[in-house]
C-alpha cells in the first residue's frame, strides 16, 4: 500500500501548451506521451462506490496493472488516498491478488469478483515530467483524451501533480506557479467520478443546500474549524462544476459557499489571530463582490486567477495548518478544547444577536438591511449544530429561513408575524452556562 498524494487541475488547451516551457525552470526528467487505457469495474448496485473505493486495470505498452483506491480525503484539489497496486500479465481482473484485509469485514471476495463488471473506460495520452524541488520529487502529468461509458463520453484535459517523495509544501509550491500562468482550475472531480456520472446516463448535477456540518462527537475546536472550511470549499467546487456545465442558478450557491468560508473565519477569529488569515479573507471578499453582478460569466469567474489562487491558498492553509505559527500557548489550548462546547457557546451568542437584531425591527427597509446578517448567522448555525439531531435543528431554523425568504421576496405583510414565530423558538442546544 502507498498513500497517493495528488493535486488535480482541469486545464484549457492553451494552458497545457505552456507546460514544457514552465517545467524547464526546474531540474526534471521528461517522458514523452504514451497511450493509457483504464477499465473501471463496479457491481450492478455500485458496491465499491458505497465503500468509497475505485477499482481499475490500466494498460500501457502491453503492460497491465490492477489498482484499488480506498477511502481517503479530498481537500480542494488535493487528493490523499490509500492505493494498492498489483502487476498483471494480462488485462483480467483478479481481486484475490489484493490484500484480504482491505475489504470490509465479512466480504466474500469470490462472490464480489463474480459481480464485478466493466463500467466505464478512460483513454488518454499521458506526458510526464519528474521534477526535483528541494528534497522532493514530484511527477507532473498531462493527460488528454476522454472518459467513456456506453454511448456517452466527455473530454479529459488534466494536469496532475503527484508527490513521489518529500514534502507536501513542495507540491503546493509548484501548483502556485502553474496556477499563476492562468487557464487552470482545481479539479475536485476525479476521472472515476466523471465516469460514474456518465454510467448513470449523465443526468444534470443538482444544486445542493449547504448541509449541517458533522465534525465528530469528540472533535476539537481546531478539527471543527478545518471541517467547516473544508465543507465550504467543497460546496464551492461542487457548484462551480454545476455552474460551468450550464446551470446559471449555481452562481448563487458559489456565492453562498464564499459566505460560508467568510463566516467560518469570523466564528474562529477569536482563536486564530486575524493576521493569520487576512490575505485569504480579503480574497474571499473580493470574489463575493464580483458575484453581486448576475451577468458574471461562469468560465471567466471560475478560471480567473483570483478564484483559482484563492482555492489553492485555502487548501495550502488547511493542509499545512498555517495558522499554527500565529497561535500562542493559550490559543493552542483553546483550539484543543471541545468543538461541541465551543458550538454551544457560539450558538447562544448567535441566538442573542438575532433576538437583539430583530426584536425592534418594524419597517420593510429595516428588514432588508438585516437580511445579509441573518443569512450569515444561519450559515453559522449549519457549521456549529451538527452534534444535535437534524430534525431539532431544522425546527429551529425553519421560521428564520422563512423570514429570510419573505424578506428577499418582499412579502412585507407577513414579516412581523414570521419574526414573532422565530423569536419564540427555544434553543435546541445546551446554553453556554451549562455546556459540558
Amino acid at each position: 500500500m502507498t498513500i497517493e498524494i495528488e493535486l488535480k487541475f482541469i486545464a484549457t488547451p492553451q494552458a497545457a501548451g505552456k507546460l514544457a516551457d514552465l517545467v524547464a525552470a526546474w531540474p526534471h526528467q521528461h517522458q514523452p506521451a504514451r497511450e493509457l487505457t483504464n477499465i473501471y469495474f463496479e457491481t450492478d448496485d455500485n458496491q465499491l462506490r458505497r465503500w468509497d473505493m475505485g477499482l481499475r486495470i490500466r494498460g500501457v505498452d502491453k503492460r497491465y496493472e490492477m489498482t484499488l483506491k480506498a477511502a481517503g480525503k479530498t481537500l480542494g484539489g488535493l487528493h490523499q488516498r490509500p492505493e494498492y497496486n498489483v502487476d498483471l500479465s494480462e488485462p483480467t481482473l483478479d481481486i484475490a491478488q489484493l490484500p484480504a484485509d482491505i475489504w470490509p469485514q465479512g466480504t466474500d471476495i469470490a462472490a464480489l469478483q463474480s459481480r464485478l463488471q466493466p463500467l466505464f473506460t478512460t483513454h488518454f495520452q499521458r506526458e510526464t515530467w519528474l521534477i526535483t524541488i528541494g528534497d522532493s520529487e514530484i511527477e507532473l502529468a498531462f493527460d488528454q483524451g476522454d472518459v467513456t461509458a456506453g454511448d456517452l463520453s466527455e473530454p479529459l484535459c488534466e494536469i496532475e501533480l503527484e508527490l513521489k517523495r518529500g514534502e507536501r509544501k513542495d507540491i503546493l509550491a509548484i501548483a502556485r506557479q502553474l496556477v499563476a500562468q492562468g487557464g487552470l482550475r482545481m479539479g475536485s472531480l476525479s476521472k472515476a467520478a466523471r465516469g460514474y456520472q456518465l454510467a448513470q446516463g449523465n443526468p444534470p448535477r443538482q444544486l445542493r443546500p449547504f448541509p449541517l456540518l458533522k465534525a465528530g462527537t469528540k472533535a476539537t475546536v481546531e478539527e471543527g474549524m478545518v471541517a467547516a472550511m473544508s465543507a465550504g470549499l467543497s460546496h464551492w467546487q461542487y457548484h462551480e462544476e454545476v455552474w460551468l456545465r450550464g446551470n446559471a442558478a449555481a452562481q448563487d450557491a458559489v456565492r453562498e459557499a464564499l459566505d460560508v468560508l467568510r463566516q467560518a473565519f469570523s466564528l474562529f477569529g477569536a482563536l486564530v489571530p486575524r493576521k493569520a488569515s487576512s490575505a485569504l479573507r480579503q480574497q474571499l471578499t473580493t470574489l463575493e463582490e464580483t458575484l453581486v453582478n448576475d451577468e458574471v460569466d461562469a468560465t471567466s469567474f471560475c478560471l480567473s486567477s483570483l478564484a483559482v489562487e484563492t482555492q489553492l491558498a485555502l487548501t495550502h492553509w488547511l493542509v499545512e495548518s498555517q495558522w499554527q505559527q500565529w497561535v500562542d500557548v493559550k490559543g493552542q489550548a483553546k483550539l484543543q478544547g471541545s468543538f461541541k462546547r465551543f458550538g454551544d457557546i457560539m450558538l447562544s451568542r448567535i441566538n442573542a444577536d438575532l433576538r437583539e437584531t430583530f426584536s425592534t425591527v418594524k419597517q420593510p427597509n429595516e428588514y432588508r438591511d438585516k437580511a445579509t446578517r441573518l443569512s450569515r448567522q444561519l450559515l453559522a448555525v449549519h457549521l456549529l449544530a451538527g452534534a444535535y439531531p437534524q430534525e431539532d435543528v431544522a425546527v429551529w431554523l425553519a421560521p428564520w429561513q422563512q423570514l429570510l425568504s419573505a424578506i428577499h421576496e418582499q412579502q412585507e405583510a407577513g414579516l412581523a408575524w414570521l419574526t414573532t414565530q422565530a423569536l419564540k423558538q427555544p434553543p435546541f442546544w445546551l446554553t453556554s452556562g451549562s455546556a459540558r
